[in-house]
């Protein structure tokens, strides 16, 4: 069969990367554009670790100049499998960009929302739940809490105590069980509110906090112990009856694979920046309904991602929620072209072909990067811990 010849418009021409503060993190966006002057936007945002993903995009954008925007998945296996060292963060984090990228192109070329690529919509709109509240303090933790309740959003996840040391005292569960009880009483019997404890605790130790968290109607427990062993996560799964959540540092189906496996991972968290994209992101979604496990992309990143991952959310069934960080840096809502629709909670997707915005990059511009340093944790005897 002869192959018919790529159009000027859908052959890929150059790709750019464009870097803006995002505060406590670096913006990485990736711009695929084509001969015939089409732009796709997409977001490649590793916390900390920006100007190695830069170098990672410069490197894998040579194997893609010149070839079919429209052929995402051949792009997607040639970047993956083609240079025989494949996975981690920095390197699928690059893909990532890349793909959502391609997957904008793909929408406008069709002039379709990229939703309706993926099947059509399955909801009406995307639920939200804030990452927040903040505050050093039970108190300072449930006024927070309150305020983003009086913005609308009905659910929140909190940070755990800690550092915690594999064998520790009571103290980091305590603290953590006093400021759920504080937000829950500031916030009433009906708003969700998730626990999220960064890997931070051992089974042991996350068994502790589970039993703790217990009693108080915890949404969600997320990052219980490191996504390192299957074994771990099973571990404190037998022990609670609080739903399990993992997945922003898994990379792919296969590592979400034997998590899965163990029956006690109730929500997959794949990052869109992180795990390959949308076109990976919706394979780990299948896989996760597979085990009978709900969708929840993880997402502190800016608006593009906030709206690739809404895309893929309104077409996939076992979707529960996405993470937002409602209090970004002030410019985040400002560096795409149109704001985001979010009302009481949930987000409206646009119908606009592709994913619907493109960046302002006189916003962008504004904001240069300022290189964030790494979030190092300590122990109280100076030792490193899991931040």
């Amino acid at each position: 069969m002869v192959k018919s010849p790529i159009s000027r418009r859908s052959r890929i021409e150059a790709v750019e990367t464009v870097q803006v503060d995002g505060g406590w993190r670096t913006f990485v966006f990736v711009v695929v554009v084509t001969e015939g002057g089409l732009r796709g936007v997409g977001e490649a945002t590793l916390e900390y670790h920006d100007a190695a993903v830069v170098a990672a995009i410069d490197e894998v954008a040579r194997v893609i100049r010149g070839l079919d925007a429209m052929r995402i998945e051949d792009i997607w296996q040639r970047l993956y499998r083609g240079a025989r060292w494949r996975g981690g963060p920095v390197l699928m984090t690059a893909i990532s960009g890349i793909d959502q990228a391609l997957w904008d192109i793909k929408g406008k070329l069709a002039d379709l929302p990229v939703y309706e690529l993926l099947g059509g919509a399955c909801r009406e709109y995307v639920a939200l739940y804030a990452n927040g509240p903040r505050g050093s303090t039970p108190d300072e933790l449930a006024a927070s809490a309150a305020a983003i309740v009086q913005r609308g959003f009905d659910a929140m996840k909190l940070l755990a105590a800690g550092p915690v040391l594999a064998v520790d005292d009571g103290d980091p569960a305590e603290r953590t069980r006093e400021a759920v009880g504080a937000i829950r009483e500031a916030v009433g019997p009906r708003a969700r509110i998730a626990v999220d404890a960064h890997g931070q605790y051992s089974p042991a130790m996350a068994i502790r906090l589970a039993r703790n968290l217990e009693p108080l109607g915890v949404w969600f427990l997320e990052e219980p112990v490191l996504p390192e062993r299957p074994a771990a996560l099973a571990q404190v799964g037998a022990a609670t009856s609080i739903p399990l959540a993992l997945g922003e540092r898994l990379f792919s189906r296969w590592e979400f694979q034997p998590f899965l496996e163990t029956g006690f991972l109730a929500l997959a968290q794949p990052d869109l920046a992180h795990c390959g994209g949308v076109s990976e992101g919706r394979r780990i979604a299948a896989l996760a309904e597979l085990y009978h496990a709900g969708f929840a992309p993880h997402n502190p990143l800016s608006p593009v991602n906030t709206l690739v991952s809404a895309h893929l959310a309104l077409a996939t069934p076992n979707f529960v929620a996405l993470e937002y960080v409602v209090d970004d840096v002030d410019w985040a809502g400002h560096l795409v072209t149109e704001p985001l629709d979010i009302r009481a909670g949930r987000l409206f997707v646009p119908d606009r072909p592709g994913f619907g915005v493109d960046l302002d990059m006189a916003v962008c511009r504004a904001h240069p990067p300022s290189r964030a340093r790494w979030p190092l944790a300590f122990q109280a005897d100076g030792g490193v811990a899991e931040s």
